[in-house]
């Protein structure tokens, strides 16, 4: 693993939507383009089955969850997935896992929401000591402020993966999230709703007071970036994508805990309006609200040919990984062309 290099930036795929029929062509047509990855968020659909779908068809590209929920889940949980996908794709899982927001842990999944930063890097360390007494022999003796690990019979020690743990990345936007992920991650999945700025401003800052506190060097956490990506092959295709994004920036601008990111750019009192109106369902009114200064700072808003210079001028510094995110239809591999630009390593099929 290594930390960002201008001009050798990987490539992921992300997978939105996953049709569970077509999942493992899907994966094996991305990886013969070039993809460096597949990443799948926890939205409609379970992240982990697409995953192990996909494993079969596949040889090299990683495979992760962009994120799965935690908090909901207990690290045993967690490890045992984390444990069969590593095994079952050869070394390539990335447990990619976040802590979502209290609304949707207390009333959609009906889970205790307290701590979520203290929370998380307990289950990290947690799914690590779970995985040493598979992988390792070492016995389990894990006991903190939330989780307590101390049985692990014979008859339920899967064994070694024969490829190490997983990789544990973790999904932040605030300050002390971001600080976990700098002490106890292997890498970093950064919000779709960051900007340049803020990256620059106030993620890196606290991914290197994480990675001092550990003791750890940059090289050890990969960062990755989800981009709103605004592309067409027709005028009118690329202003419908625009205003797909404008619709979910402003979702996502709706919610509080993104508040940060907002207050960088003193777009603040725009967050405050966006969730009011998100509390009445005014969806058409929200999008209305977002100027085209906001979209032009979180998204990529150019041609696919001249997306790579752009993202290596923008981020080359900052991210190790990018995946192109587009709330609209489009179809796949339409970003292979990106490949060859960003990561000159890989030969395009």
């Amino acid at each position: 693993m290594t930390g960002a290099r201008a001009g050798s930036v990987k490539l992921d795929a992300l997978l939105s939507e996953p049709d569970l029929g077509e999942v493992g062509r899907l994966a094996r047509y991305l990886e013969d383009l070039g993809y460096d990855g597949l990443m799948v968020p926890e939205i409609k659909r379970d992240p982990f089955l697409p995953l192990a779908l996909a494993a079969g068809p596949t040889e090299r590209m990683a495979l992760g969850t962009s994120v799965a929920v935690a908090l909901p889940r207990n690290p045993i949980h967690l490890a045992q997935i984390g444990h069969d996908l590593q095994t079952v794709s050869g070394g390539r899982c990335i447990l990619g896992l976040g802590s979502q927001v209290r609304a949707h842990i207390e009333q959609r999944f009906s889970a205790e929401w307290s701590r979520p930063a203290a929370r998380i890097e307990e289950l990290v360390r947690a799914l690590r000591a779970i995985w040493r007494c598979w992988n390792d022999g070492v016995p389990l003796d894990f006991e903190g402020q939330f989780y307590r690990h101390v049985r692990m019979g014979e008859q339920f020690d899967p064994g070694p993966t024969g490829h190490g743990p997983p990789r544990v990345y973790l999904g932040a936007v605030g300050e002390k999230m971001t600080e976990v992920a700098g002490r106890v991650a292997d890498g970093l999945f950064v919000h779709g709703i960051a900007t340049e700025r803020y990256l620059r401003q106030v993620t890196m800052p606290a991914v290197e007071r994480g990675l001092a506190a550990a003791g750890r060097r940059r090289a050890e956490i990969e960062v990755c970036l989800v981009l709103f990506a605004i592309t067409g092959d027709t005028d009118e295709e690329v202003a419908d994508a625009r205003e797909a994004v404008r619709r979910q920036i402003a979702f996502y601008g709706s919610t509080p805990a993104y508040r940060p990111v907002l207050e960088a750019h003193g777009w603040d009192p725009l967050q405050a309006e966006l969730n009011r109106l998100s509390k009445l369902g005014r969806w058409d009114d929200m999008a209305a609200l977002v100027p085209d200064e906001m979209v032009a700072a979180l998204s990529l808003d150019t041609s696919v040919e001249d997306a790579g210079a752009v993202i290596t001028r923008r981020f080359g510094d900052l991210a190790d990984r990018v995946a192109l995110y587009g709330p609209y239809r489009h179809r796949p591999g339409h970003w292979a062309g990106l490949i060859e630009r960003l990561s000159p390593r890989v030969a395009v099929a």
